[in-house]
């Protein structure tokens, strides 16, 4: 497998107005690999990731030290195409957040937006991404029915699919599985297994469980800080920081 790197932080720090929420954050994401950012509440692990896909932008007044590189090329160029980043780096957010439309028009929203017009390519998409997403037996006989009346662990699988409908090269999942049950949960994390051969995945947690279940690298941040950095397996077994362990072992956090 290529671990050439996709995401890189350089000395990357992330400023809300006056308050900085990251301070000079440096690591790299390999190609098809799973990484699990845990830490706290309020550490930095959300903004982290809203710092690869610059979604931090629309709501609040950003400024950044450092730089963000996607397969080597910065995302804060001053020529960056703000809308084909979204395109290349999907996000998944916390709460499903499917729109009010039909199932099939979920996942079709993002290739219409991009100008896909031929019904055929967008039919064969959407199938394409439902059946990525493990969503497409379940949902086949009803693409036409509100996105509305599915379940929960149901929606988040459709806003995955949504995602993976624009051929992203990278997949930003924030606590995808904190409003889910756990046989939902569960479903999603299979999922994500099965999606690293084709995606570079990041996904924010606070579940230890689930970070080391799904991940290959883990990320423990504290205070707008990167403490460690290395292999899941080592993290959760012989951390080379105190802090880190005593996270781990449930000391503080």
């Amino acid at each position: 497998m290529n671990h050439s790197t996709v995401i890189e932080f350089k000395n990357f720090s992330y400023y809300y107005g006056h308050q900085q929420a990251l301070k000079e954050i440096t690591m790299n994401m390999g190609r098809n690999q799973v990484t699990a950012v845990i830490g706290p509440s309020g550490c930095g692990k959300s903004t982290l990731i809203k710092g690869i896909n610059r979604i931090g932008e629309v709501t609040s007044d950003v400024h950044i030290e450092g730089d963000v590189l996607l397969n080597g090329q910065s995302v804060y160029a001053n020529d960056t195409d703000i809308t084909e980043l979204r395109r290349r780096v999907g996000m998944v957010f916390q709460k499903p957040n499917p729109f009010p439309k039909s199932v099939f028009d979920n996942v079709a929203f993002g290739l219409r937006l991009l100008g896909i017009r031929n019904r055929d390519t967008i039919e064969q998409t959407v199938e394409r991404s439902l059946r990525q997403a493990a969503l497409w037996e379940e949902v086949k006989d009803w693409l036409n029915k509100s996105a509305m009346e599915l379940s929960g662990g149901q929606q988040q699988r459709l806003c995955i699919a949504r995602a993976l409908a624009v051929e992203p090269e990278v997949i930003l999942m924030d606590e995808p599985c904190s409003a889910l049950d756990p046989i939902a949960t569960q479903k999603i994390e299979d999922l994500i297994h099965g999606l690293k051969i084709d995606y570079t995945i990041v996904i924010v947690t606070h579940n230890m469980q689930q970070a080391a279940r799904v991940s290959d690298y883990t990320a423990f941040m504290y205070i707008g800080r990167l403490i460690e950095y290395d292999l899941t397996e080592k993290i959760f077994t012989k951390p080379s920081q105190k802090q880190t362990e005593d996270y781990i072992t449930g000391r503080f956090g």
